[in-house]
């Protein structure tokens, strides 16, 4: 069978990767993917902005599976749009990726549900803010509602931070495009953790837990980014809690989805924090995420193709999940001032040599293929991932085969997992 991947970042290299493993896969093909998907799949040119041509695309294909990697697809409605030709596409509706695609729809969402979350109020006016501001202690969460490509996130110190970031983000002066409301979050403290499950719009299974780095800083400083690494243990979560938050989280979401006319299918992301008070829901996401779906699919024994077919078929229920022991790792390496401005077209060398490390995937996020040189394209530029019999080996292996590779301002993070090392120290 073919397979269309719609996307071009390390998690559809990822994605490519797993689903060419699957016995039932001849062929695989990337829209637009990068310079590292083309060494396994068939890449082919689509704007990922507009809804038409990824539509031709697929008819042009005809694949027997279309996975949906961006958020942006999604909330154009693509699911919706390949359905209506009678086609297979993983990835839930339009309506339902709204639970990543409004932050006000989903903190409202989670209030109907009963579903743990930080206390917040959706404004859509300045005035509003300044009124409901008042109520909530520093340090204070400001939310943009719409996708933000994770930029749309700010920790504000004090309320006059906060005012200037709302009226940043309803003018439009700090995403570019003015956002119509603006959400307020009580701070919460705890460790992060992103709960990911795969849903058929009724039944849950849950994948491996993981933990992303999102500032860009070594011990958790300066700007949020898309994510510098992650690491996925069993040790993650302590016993029992995975069953807890499926039954008062994940349930519970893709239940009330589905009373509300919006059946959930495909990647349910639960960005949790581990409070004082139990886990709480920070954000949803509507598909894989990014560095989280490197570690996780490097311990998938299960066949991905096999378990996304369950999903759309509403047969999750029957399958079983598996996955390998010990622990797997991504460490992002990006350009020199990401998440800020930075520089591209800079010649990679290094990859062959770390890719043959012993348990290492080196997955491409953000490059390009010039003629035969791998050149860097994006601000993050490669996700380099390791599994191995325990964190520390995984981690290893994963700064030994970053050591081989080079680019001009080549920066990572390198205390991915330190949370982790040090509970057990």
């Amino acid at each position: 069978m073919k397979v269309l991947i719609l996307g071009s970042g390390g998690r559809e290299h990822a994605l490519a990767w797993a689903v060419k493993r699957s016995r039932r896969v001849t062929e695989v093909v990337c829209a637009p993917g990068n310079g590292g998907i083309a060494q396994v799949a068939r890449c082919v040119p689509v704007d990922l902005k507009d809804l038409d041509a990824m539509v031709r695309l697929a008819e042009a294909e005809q694949p027997a599976l279309t996975i949906v990697g961006p958020e942006l697809p999604l909330s154009l409605g693509i699911v919706d749009a390949l359905q209506a030709c009678n086609m297979r596409v993983f990835g839930p509706s339009r309506e339902a990726a709204r639970l990543e695609s409004s932050k006000g729809f989903a903190k409202q969402f989670m209030k109907r549900n009963k579903i743990p979350t930080a206390s917040y109020a959706v404004c859509t006016s300045m005035a509003e803010f300044e009124r409901e501001v008042a109520t909530f202690h520093a340090p204070i969460v400001v939310k943009a509602d719409g996708l933000a490509a994770g930029k749309g996130v700010l920790i504000c110190e004090s309320r006059n931070t906060a005012l200037e970031a709302a009226r940043g983000l309803f003018s439009g002066a700090l995403l570019g495009s003015a956002e119509q409301q603006v959400v307020i979050e009580e701070f919460l403290e705890g460790d992060e953790v992103s709960f990911l499950c795969l849903s058929d719009g009724k039944n849950v299974a849950p994948l491996a837990p993981a933990q992303d780095h999102k500032r860009i800083g070594e011990g958790d400083t300066g700007p949020n980014t898309g994510g510098m690494g992650v690491y996925s243990t069993d040790t993650i979560l302590e016993h029992g809690m995975t069953e807890w938050i499926l039954h008062h989280i994940a349930e519970p979401t893709v239940r009330g989805m589905a009373e509300e006319g919006t059946p959930f299918v495909g990647v349910l992301y639960c960005g949790l924090m581990m409070t004082a008070r139990g886990p709480e829901v920070l954000e949803y996401n509507a598909r894989f995420g990014d560095p989280e779906t490197q570690a996780i699919l490097l311990r998938m024994e299960s066949d991905l193709v096999d378990a996304l077919d369950a999903c759309i078929d509403g047969r999750l229920g029957q399958s079983t999940l598996r996955w390998s022991p010990g622990a797997s790792v991504c460490v992002v390496a990006s350009s020199s001032g990401y998440p800020g401005s930075y520089k591209t077209g800079f010649p990679i060398s290094g990859l062959g040599t770390a890719a043959q490390i012993p348990g290492v995937q080196v997955f491409h996020s953000g490059t390009s293929r010039v003629g035969s040189q791998i050149v860097t394209s994006g601000g993050r530029v490669l996700g380099v991932t390791a599994a191995g019999d325990s964190l520390r080996q995984a981690l290893d292996r994963a700064y030994q085969a970053m050591g081989e590779i080079q680019f001009e301002g080549i920066y990572f993070r390198r205390d991915i997992g330190h949370r982790a090392l040090a509970k057990k120290s």
